[in-house]
């Protein structure tokens, strides 16, 4: 096979790989200022999907726009969430840089859409897929290519190759950890937290909670910003094992609506919890003034976005900022350059293109859907004998190195490079 990385190398954001120039597995964007998106023109024949976020699936509408047009391959609710996903980023940046595709782009998701359940083999660009559950968010999977069922070129051999896309080895509250260790030659593995040891979880979603409760206690404002997909839902169970009642605002109130269909409740850890935890929070409408006047109540509200980059957090964030008993918890990680990364950091923010001072407690939990240092040496624990890619971190190369010490044969590619394995 030969694998050449069009983004997620020495990175984090816009992921994509591509592979002998006819299969390409995730096609994502880095939505940082400015975006930015996979390297390189690329016409593939059949596209994979891991999973539904932004950073592995942003882009995928664009790679629709021409002809041919590439099948597009996917689990049922990674289906539904880059439709949603889509359809925001055109609302919020349509017609800009900012949105590489168009209304009709998206329209043809549906028309080009083939989706599978986990360990359900099927053919894509002439390779046989399967789906394993990575444990990331609903839908998620590890994606095994195996290249037997492809016309072999003279050079070829057969070669199984696990791209594991983002997961997680702990078990959250909407989906249970990964399990699955396929056999594979090569594994493209993420390594976004290959610098981290974290708590155990059930410690950092008790410390979170009783800090939301003591705000309150205390007759302040609790706001969370949160990722749309994943971890909102988790926050609003987390609150409502608390008895915490709270608002939840943003696009996480379509996402949490998307993961109760019937279709998706499959892909959940235990769907009633969701159900529960989505009973016991209030939807915001937005209208009429109500979230200035929940900025101005004893209450808790679960928002968006994570890294207070856009969404209702803009409006949230300010309201509370100069009282400090007031709190903004953020749930997860703060990539640098964002406003939550500065004000975790300093203490103040630039949003909404105002430098704000916040006096309000400012505290991070780590309620990171990703395997840490531990989860992904044990994962990798099944490949010694493979060669092992990292990928989607901060600093890949040192984790490669790493596991080179620890007999590994692994290496952290380049942005662009082309890699052949065997």
């Amino acid at each position: 096979m030969r694998l050449e990385f069009l983004g997620g190398a020495r990175e984090i954001g816009r992921s994509a790989v591509l592979i002998d120039d006819a299969l390409l597995i995730d096609y994502g964007m880095d939505t940082g200022t400015p975006p930015a998106f996979p390297v390189g023109d690329v016409e593939p024949e059949a596209v994979v999907v891991s999973h539904g976020h932004l950073d592995h699936a942003g882009a995928v509408p664009a790679l629709l726009a021409g002809q041919p047009r590439p099948e597009i391959h996917w689990t049922p609710s990674t289906a539904d969430l880059c439709t949603v996903l889509a359809r925001d980023t055109l609302e919020l940046h349509g017609g800009s840089y900012a949105c590489p595709f168009t209304e009709a782009d998206v329209a043809r998701l549906a028309q080009h859409s083939h989706t599978h359940g986990y360990g359900e083999p099927f053919e894509a660009a002439g390779y046989e897929i399967t789906f394993y559950d990575a444990g990331h968010i609903p839908g998620s999977a590890h994606v095994l290519i195996d290249s037997a069922g492809r016309s072999p070129r003279e050079d070829d051999g057969d070669t199984r190759l696990l791209y594991t896309g983002d997961f997680n080895t702990e078990d959250q509250r909407l989906v249970s950890g990964t399990t699955a260790r396929p056999d594979a030659d090569v594994v493209v593995c993420e390594s976004t937290y290959a610098d981290t040891t974290r708590p155990p979880r059930a410690e950092i979603e008790g410390a979170f909670a009783e800090r939301v409760e003591r705000t309150l206690w205390e007759g302040g404002t609790a706001v969370v910003p949160a990722f749309a997909i994943g971890r909102t839902q988790e926050v609003l169970s987390i609150l409502a094992e608390a008895g915490v009642e709270c608002y939840v605002d943003g696009m996480g109130k379509r996402v949490t609506e998307l993961f109760d269909r019937p279709r998706n409740r499959d892909s959940l850890r235990d769907p009633d919890d969701l159900r529960r935890a989505k009973g016991h929070a209030r939807f915001v409408s937005g209208r009429d003034g109500q979230r200035e006047r929940i900025a101005d109540s004893n209450t808790a509200v679960v928002t968006t976005s994570g890294m207070l980059q856009g969404g209702p957090a803009m409006t949230y964030v300010p309201a509370v900022r100069a009282n400090p008993t007031n709190l903004i918890a953020l749930s997860g990680h703060q990539v640098e350059g964002t406003p939550g990364r500065d004000l975790v950091e300093t203490g103040s923010a630039e949003i909404d293109g105002r430098r704000m001072p916040v006096s309000a407690r400012v505290e991070a939990y780590d309620l990171s859907a990703h395997a840490d240092r531990d989860g992904l040496e044990a994962f990798l624990d099944a490949y010694r004998a493979a060669t092992v890619l990292t990928v989607h971190g901060d600093r890949p190369e040192a984790f490669a190195a790493d596991l080179r010490g620890e007999g590994f044969d692994a290496r952290a590619p380049e942005l662009g490079e082309r890699v052949v394995v065997e």
